[in-house]
């Protein structure tokens, strides 16, 4: 991609704002060496990163990076079997230790079963050194100092060290005390050549003795090494030189050891600085508060609310922006400081971050093309001397950007034509354009020409747009309106601005009459506009309303049903107590008379068989729904509500509305969405149909359910706790909607906790009648048998 486009989009910002969240040296690189790639799998890739980069941020708060230093430098010395010193070593160190905290940070991320897109791809390759690590963290310290633990030697040595200092200072501190102290210039041990002396006056240089090894500016300080300390500092020399030794051999036996990793060292490097600016591209996405845009296969952008990446999200005004799947040329026309230079550089900054993995300003399903190449002629020099220079510039850079673009080229125009002739302009700007789209190039361009806006009406695949201006308060809102052209506001904010009717119309006898009726249409194009968004959102509100209102009608239908069959089933339980206690009465009348029929002995009274027709009679009063079969208004009623194709349904096991097909022996072949699924009859309830809502799309979603028969006998034994309440629960539902009465839940003796718990549970199920331990033959106290209502 052209250098140029990232200076005039303004991308080296980006680069910088990602540089400034990176903490390692090579994260910084790759951020401020970032350029978008013409590749789809690359962009998709890098997406997948930042999208991983993401959800890192927001389950744990960001990857565990530290800083680090740039260690190629160190490697390449390593190779020529040079020796690091203990900064060098150090950085070295980090990296390990850094490669370490990575791996464990997702080792835990793999143990939780998160999911990432490719995060797990580039920790895999990370490889740790145990070892070498531990090494180097005990023998060097953050700051590069070489460790008292780094060899028994350097440890002893440097304990001879400190003790053969204390003993110096001790010495000195005696000298510079009491009497001698008149011969000091000030009572201090210093050092100098790495020797401890004293301050001793010029005067009385020889009271000491020893040897002089610096003095004053002014000449009346001498630095006197005492004769006392002598040998003491001679002593300290030669122990400093072999702690310098012994740490010149650390180094070496150090940097020896990292020689067989260089590539694993530097590999681990690269990628700690490439999860580095993956964090970084995750930090600055969340704080810009943008989303993870798709990639168009067909190079279709689609910008939902975008904004503009520089400017303060709180003042810039977000709008949707679109080119390539109705239309493959924009023309943007309006006045100056609406806002159509920013949209151009919206469109282009957008689409370089989205093909450089970047989150972009936008809200969610916004999608990005791919480009081969992004251009822009975007200027901002509009003085009259400068005219000719401008045109000139502006020209210059439009034959280039012609001469290189294809069909997966996208350009951006701004203010095409101007500096020159309007007529010319105009002219050379419509050319322009026609050249562009002869290539299939996208394109967007402003301008103020109104013969582009005729241009969007009648050229295919290009449409007009326009930045929108608030007449009553004489200031652009900065939105931009897809096919409406922009027109010339100057009567009218001239009439608000105070400037006479007469001199207004006769300007307006002036212009050109086809000027004066374009203007007319663009304005009545905005109002009718401004209409249909208030009807549609009038239209709208009311089909949310009337959504909840079918909505709660449903259920208000569902329930009259349910309450129904509820209250028919009270009225024949009284209706049959009312039967049977006349029938009680019936026969405790009729054994009265037989007794007194007996006691009176009137054998031609009234016969048996009377008495038998008689209680036959009112036996037959008793409601009994096994011969109602037999009645042919309720069968008539009965085959009303038989199920037939076509016919929608609930299926109770999946909790779903489906349509009936046919009929295959005792199942019905059900419509569940897009499955088809065979259902027992028993498993099924009739609903009303389902009347289609207008503007509103419905996705059926298919529950899992599971229609084999249930068991008359759930096995809990082995289970854990909580495990077997929820399959208790579930086993229970289940055993209910298949019609038992009685099932028996086997928990095992053990502990009894089980036992407990599922004793308790049955005491709040509302469907449970009773339930009690199983006989002795049957388990026992190890089994419980439940009864329902």
């Amino acid at each position: 991609m052209n250098k140029k486009i990232f200076t005039t989009l303004e991308f080296d910002k980006i680069r910088q704002l990602l540089a400034s969240r990176t903490v390692t040296a090579l994260g910084k690189e790759e951020a401020l060496t970032l350029e978008p790639t013409n590749d789809a799998t690359t962009v998709a890739k890098w997406l997948a990163d930042t999208e991983d980069g993401l959800k890192v941020l927001r389950l744990r708060g960001g990857l565990p990076i530290a800083k680090l230093e740039n260690i190629r430098p160190h490697m390449k010395r390593i190779e020529i079997g040079a020796t690091l010193n203990g900064v060098e070593l150090a950085q070295v160190g980090r990296v390990l230790q850094v490669t370490t905290e990575f791996v464990r940070f997702f080792d835990d991320l793999k143990e939780q079963e998160t999911d990432f897109l490719q995060l797990y791809q580039w920790i895999d390759q990370l490889v740790t050194l145990p070892e070498v690590t531990k090494k180097l963290k005990d023998s060097i310290d953050e700051d590069g100092h070489v460790a008292d633990e780094a060899s028994p030697a350097l440890k002893s040595i440097r304990t001879q060290i400190k003790r053969n200092e204390q003993e110096i200072r001790t010495q000195l501190d005696s000298l510079i005390r009491g009497k001698n102290a008149k011969y000091l210039s000030d009572s201090i041990v210093t050092m100098r050549n790495e020797r401890y002396v004293i301050p001793v006056k010029q005067e009385y240089r020889s009271v000491f003795g020893g040897v002089v090894h610096d003095q004053s500016a002014s000449g009346q300080t001498v630095f006197v090494e005492p004769k006392q300390v002598l040998e003491l500092n001679n002593r300290l020399r030669q122990q400093q030189i072999a702690e310098r030794q012994e740490i010149e051999r650390i180094l070496a036996e150090l940097s020896n050891e990292l020689a067989p990793y260089q590539n694993e060292i530097l590999h681990n490097a690269w990628l700690l600085g490439k999860l580095d600016f993956i964090q970084a591209k995750a930090r600055y996405g969340h704080e810009i508060k943008g989303t993870v845009p798709k990639i168009s296969p067909k190079n279709h952008v689609l910008f939902y609310q975008a904004r503009h990446p520089l400017i303060d999200a709180e003042k810039v005004v977000a709008n949707d922006i679109q080119i390539g799947k109705e239309y493959q040329a924009v023309v943007i026309t309006g006045p100056n400081t609406g806002g159509k230079t920013l949209t151009l550089k919206t469109l282009g900054l957008l689409q370089m971050m989205g093909q450089s993995g970047l989150v972009i300003p936008a809200d969610e399903n916004s999608q990005i093309g791919v480009f081969d190449e992004i251009f822009a002629d975007i200027g901002d020099e509009q003085s009259i001397e400068q005219s000719l220079s401008t045109f000139s510039s502006h020209m210059t850079n439009i034959v280039e950007i012609l001469a290189h673009l294809d069909h997966k080229s996208l350009v951006l125009f701004d203010e095409l034509g101007a500096g020159t002739d309007p007529q010319e302009g105009a002219a050379l700007a419509i050319s322009i354009l026609d050249e562009v789209g002869a290539k299939s190039a996208y394109v967007m361009a402003t301008t103020h020409y109104p013969e582009l806006k005729i241009y969007g009406y009648n050229r295919a695949s290009t449409i007009n747009a326009s930045m929108e201006f608030d007449i009553d308060t004489l200031s652009p809102t900065y939105r931009l309106l897809i096919g409406v052209p922009g027109r010339s506001n100057a009567f009218e904010i001239s009439k608000r601005l105070g400037l006479t009717d007469s001199v207004i119309q006769e300007a307006k006898q002036i212009i050109d009459g086809e000027s004066q009726d374009l203007n007319e249409m663009i304005a009545d194009l905005e109002n009718q506009r401004k209409m249909t968004e208030t009807e549609y959102l009038e239209v709208r509100h009311h089909v949310e309303e009337a959504e909840i209102l079918h909505q709660d009608l449903q259920k208000m239908y569902e329930h009259f049903f349910t309450e129904r069959e509820t209250e028919l089933k009270k009225a024949k339980k009284k209706a049959n107590e009312i039967i049977s206690a006349a029938e009680t009465n019936a026969e405790k009348i009729i054994a009265d008379i037989r007794k007194m029929q007996l006691e009176s002995g009137q054998q031609g009274g009234i016969k048996e068989h009377q008495f038998i027709h008689a209680k036959t009679q009112l036996s037959d009063l008793h409601h009994d729904e096994s011969n109602l079969t037999k009645n042919k208004v309720l069968q008539k009623a009965k085959k009303q509500k038989e199920m037939k194709p076509g016919d929608e349904v609930i299926v109770e096991a999946y909790g779903q509305r489906g349509t009936l097909i046919k009929k295959i022996g005792d199942q019905w072949q059900v419509q569940l969405g897009i499955l088809k699924m065979n259902v027992v009859e028993a498993e099924m309830t009739l609903v009303a149909p389902e009347k289609e809502a207008p503007l509103r799309h419905t996705v059926t979603a298919v529950r899992k359910g599971n229609s084999t028969p249930v068991a008359t006998q759930l096995d809990l034994r082995g289970k854990r706790y909580e495990e077997a309440l929820a399959e208790v629960d579930h086993y229970l539902d289940a055993a209910i909607l298949a019609g038992y009465t009685q099932v028996t839940i086997v928990h095992g003796k053990g502990t009894g906790a089980l036992r407990q718990g599922i004793t308790d549970y049955l005491k709040k199920h509302r469907s449970v009648e009773s339930y009690a331990f199983a006989p002795n033959n049957q388990g026992g106290n190890g089994a419980t048998i439940v009864s329902f209502k």
